[in-house]
């Protein structure tokens, strides 16, 4: 039996209908983490995933999470020898919430629903899914050559759609149970629908709450205005101290270190945007003398998420007493996010603008791993073996993923292979998957693993070779896959 074998097998998972099958079963279960929900319902989604992974020669435990209150996750191993590789697959089998009045005529976010290439239903790109595609390429390898050919750890969460409460801890308390070689799992877009894309880390994230509290209650605008500070405008004000009128930040704290040349080159080459329901990109936003690439993956990005004054539904002639606005931070690594709080307080007190408040909440860090990385070389190889199409290979995804606690905490090279395109509407009504792109997820893993089995990019060296906890810096035997 061969990879050819293994990829035919995972199209035949697609082509039979066991792959929608799988997905509409785990669609149905509404884990919505956002919210009041029951423990009950997050834990019912683990328990859809245990019978599949008995079956593959997993050993199965749900995990209590270190925060308390927070969901449970499942840890599931199988152990094939102690010589050979191990790969961590991540991925939450929690969802936002379903938005069910806001769905288009027809459709459902917990039923699925088949409409050409698409895939609808809550969860179908983000992230049910995208793991439930790389569980059937383990599947599909494992049915073929009748082992993996490395030891594989799969830890699912259901609490990612809330910022992962607890997960960097429990992976703390639990690094030895999770040591592995590498990282590789699936979230987020492609860059393009038909372009296999490869990220490597991902944006942090900052949030930062602007307000104003001036006075109790409204004031007459045609007896008080001209001699009462309106909030709305104040704000304003301080909102264009931070970034200009085109997106440009003009906080230093906030803007990064250029990335390599090398770097820069290859994001510019990228195609971004331009498919079919993508946004058109707009001329002249942002850091200027960059291209879109690289502004969205190798800079930075200030955003106003949500701002009020008044009752914008039902306007009255009056100065209102109070102004808000949740605005966030996307950054990448090098930024200097211990200075951004004490920056704009300066930049706001040096303005006049003494009564801005302001709180400043960090999310999550920025982190990747370097392109030249022999993980990131030997992942698109195998891609493009598979596909015959180059995969892009990006530093870092646009959004944020809590990739610093694989990178960071549990040390590892983090490899992220994409099955969605950034228009599928994932956080929002009519979410849906492309069949085309799954079907193709499923080749690229069942390559993917296939070639782990292989020995991965360190020829199969034994585990007595490997020189780092969690084999960050691989195998002695490096070298010669180098050459």
């Amino acid at each position: 039996m061969t990879r050819i074998d293994a990829i035919e097998r995972a199209n035949r998972y697609y082509d039979s209908g066991a792959f929608l099958r799988d997905l509409e079963r785990r669609v149905a279960l509404r884990s919505e983490s956002q919210g009041d929900v029951a423990p009950e319902l997050l834990r019912d989604y683990l328990d859809d995933l245990t019978p599949a992974l008995d079956a593959m020669g997993f050993t199965v435990r749900m995990l209590d999470n270190a925060a308390p209150g927070a969901p449970p996750m499942l840890i599931a191993e199988r152990h094939e020898s102690s010589d050979l590789p191990t790969v961590l697959i991540y991925g939450h089998g929690d969802v936002v919430r379903g938005q069910a009045d806001r769905w288009r005529e027809g459709l459902s976010p917990w039923t699925i629903h088949v409409e050409g290439d698409r895939l609808y239903g809550r969860g179908t790109a983000d992230n049910k899914g995208q793991h439930s595609i790389n569980l059937g390429a383990l599947q599909s390898v494992l049915a073929t050559r009748g082992s993996l050919g490395f030891n594989a750890k799969l830890l699912i969460e259901m609490g990612e759609e809330r910022g992962s409460p607890g997960l960097n801890e429990t992976c703390a308390r639990h690094a030895e149970e999770l040591a592995a070689d590498v990282l590789i799992a699936s979230d987020g877009p492609r860059l393009q629908p038909d372009k296999p894309t490869i990220f490597l880390g991902s944006r942090g994230i900052m949030l930062i709450k602007l307000w104003l509290d001036l006075r109790q209650g409204a004031h007459h605008s045609g007896n008080w205005g001209g001699i009462l500070r309106n909030p709305a405008t104040t704000l304003a004000a301080a909102i264009n101290h931070i970034v200009d009128a085109d997106g440009v930040i003009l906080v230093d704290a906030m803007r990064p270190p250029l990335a390599a040349a090398s770097t820069r080159a290859a994001l510019a080459a990228l195609p971004v945007g331009g498919a079919p329901n993508d946004p058109m990109l707009d001329a002249g936003w942002g850091e200027p003398g960059m291209s879109p690439g690289e502004r969205l993956f190798a800079w930075n990005s200030f955003d106003v998420l949500a701002m009020q004054s008044g009752d914008v539904e039902n306007p009255i002639g009056a100065i209102p007493p109070t102004a808000v606005a949740h605005c966030q931070l996307r950054f990448v690594v090098g930024t200097d996010i211990d200075r951004i709080e004490t920056q704009l307080r300066q930049r706001f007190d040096e303005s006049g603008l003494t009564m801005v408040q302001l709180s400043v909440a960090l999310g999550a860090p920025a982190s990747r791993l370097d392109p030249d990385d022999p993980w990131a070389r030997w992942t698109a190889a195998s891609i493009e073996r598979t596909t015959g199409k180059p995969a892009a290979v990006l530093p870092n995804f646009g959004g944020t993923l809590p990739n610093n606690v694989f990178s960071e905490t549990l040390n590892l090279p983090t490899i992220w292979i994409p099955h969605s395109y950034a228009a599928c509407a994932q956080h929002a009504p009519n979410e849906h998957l492309l069949g085309s792109v799954a079907r193709e997820g499923l080749q690229i893993m069942a390559g993917l693993f296939w070639d782990l089995g292989e020995g991965g990019p360190y020829g199969g060296a034994a585990a007595t070779d490997w020189d780092a906890p969690g084999g960050r810096h691989g195998y002695r035997g490096i070298e010669a896959w180098q050459r």
